[in-house]
């Protein structure tokens, strides 16, 4: 039986909002702080084994190159087949937009999706599954049953499922975070979290991040290029919309911080 499922907004019962808002917290201030660099280190191939299957809940286009662009390139090169569920097709993104409007949204975030998994992956290894669950965007809360019995139909026991956090503080994350832990556990499957926009509210030595659950996986110079060249992909993401005059979803503020040599997941 599902489990009724609310984004949560405490930890150990100390009420904490984690709030989307501003610019957040700098880059720079993370990149200051000792413990980013003092997180043990994990291998791809630790992460998951030969013969074992990856499995990356993405809730939105984009999540699965922001949170683990330098990951995918690691386990294809390793030979690991890979599936990315698309929680959702991104087409909420830009409310009242007449540049994007919903079902144009939908279709351009997929071709998107399509040209950054290409651009991460060198020719000749494998480009992962794409599954396109088509849960409503920002609606991913009241359909975490619908997303876990998806999961749970694809998922077997020796697979490895990525997602976003729990308490990464966006509630489609949170709800697909949630979801998953759900359906993994029925199935017998291993759950890795990845924190995309912790490091919007967060700060760094934060009481609220499960940090001993942290560690960090190390890219090359050639892999965080192509991570790079896939994010730029995402067009209708990284420019204002004139329409609307709003601005650019992925900002170089928000883009600072999950462009770097590393990528940190939560075991």
């Amino acid at each position: 039986m599902t489990e009724k499922f609310a984004p949560a907004f405490a930890t150990e019962g100390v009420a904490h909002p984690r709030q989307i808002a501003g610019e957040g917290t700098p880059d720079a201030a993370w990149q200051a702080w000792q413990g980013l660099r003092q997180l043990p280190p994990v291998a791809a191939h630790e992460l998951v084994t030969p013969g074992q299957r990856a499995i990356i809940v993405a809730p939105h286009p984009d999540d699965e190159v922001l949170a683990c662009g330098g990951l995918l390139q690691l386990l294809a090169a390793q030979g690991t087949r890979t599936v990315v569920v698309a929680a959702t097709d991104g087409d909420a993104s830009h409310p009242g937009s007449a540049m994007y409007p919903p079902a144009q949204l939908a279709r351009l975030r997929a071709k998107e999706s399509e040209a950054a998994l290409r651009a991460l992956i060198p020719a000749g290894q494998p480009v992962p599954q794409v599954i396109r669950a088509r849960l409503p965007d920002g609606g991913v809360t009241s359909q975490v049953g619908a997303l876990q019995s998806l999961l749970e139909q694809l998922l077997r026991a020796d697979d490895v499922v990525f997602t976003t956090w729990r308490q990464d503080g966006h509630p489609d994350h949170e709800a697909c975070g949630y979801a998953t832990a759900q359906a993994a556990r029925q199935c017998g499957a291993t759950v890795v979290e990845l924190p995309v926009w912790t490091w919007h509210w967060a700060e760094p030595g934060d009481r609220r991040v499960p940090w001993h659950r942290a560690r960090r996986l190390a890219l090359d110079a050639a892999a965080l290029q192509r991570k790079r060249d896939a994010i730029a992909c995402y067009a209708t993401q990284l420019h204002p919309d004139p329409s609307t005059g709003q601005p650019a979803i992925l900002p170089p503020h928000v883009l600072a911080r999950l462009t770097h040599p590393y990528e940190v997941c939560f075991l």
